[in-house]
C-alpha cells in the first residue's frame, strides 16, 4: 500500500467532545489522533471529565505541545508538574489535571485524544 501526503485543519474538526469548562476538537491523520485541548479557568480532569471516563484518575498519556495559560497535573504516585506557553510535555497515564490562574489553557495533544472524555 502507498501512502499519500495528507493535510487537515484544526479548523474542521472530525470530532468534538465538549464537557463542563472545556472541549477537545479531534483530527483524524494517516495514523495519528490529534486533539486540541481548550479548557476555561476552573477546569479540573477530576470535576470536569471524570464523571465522563468514570475512572479514578486518567488513563489518557498525553504528549502535547502548551500553546496558551497553564496547567498542573499530579500523578497518582504525587509527582508534579506545571507547563505553561512553549512547552512540550509527556504525561503518562494515571494523573489528575487543573488549570491554574485565570487564562484558558489550550494545547495540542498527539497521543491522548483517541478515548478521551469518552465513556
Amino acid at each position: 500500500m502507498v501512502e499519500k501526503i495528507q493535510k487537515r485543519s484544526m479548523s474542521s474538526p472530525d470530532e468534538t467532545r465538549s464537557f463542563d469548562k472545556g472541549k477537545v476538537e479531534i483530527v483524524n491523520i494517516g495514523n495519528t489522533v490529534v486533539g486540541k485541548a481548550s479548557l476555561e479557568p476552573g477546569w479540573s480532569w477530576e470535576k470536569c471529565v471524570k464523571p465522563i471516563a468514570q475512572t479514578e484518575s486518567c488513563q489518557a498519556p498525553h504528549t502535547q505541545y502548551i500553546i496558551s495559560g497553564r496547567m498542573r497535573v499530579k500523578m497518582d504516585d504525587g509527582t508534579e508538574e506545571e507547563y505553561g506557553p512553549g512547552d512540550v510535555g509527556y504525561v503518562p497515564s494515571g494523573h489528575n489535571a487543573w488549570v491554574v490562574g485565570e487564562e484558558p489553557f489550550v494545547a495540542i495533544d498527539f497521543t491522548g485524544m483517541g478515548t478521551y472524555a469518552k465513556k
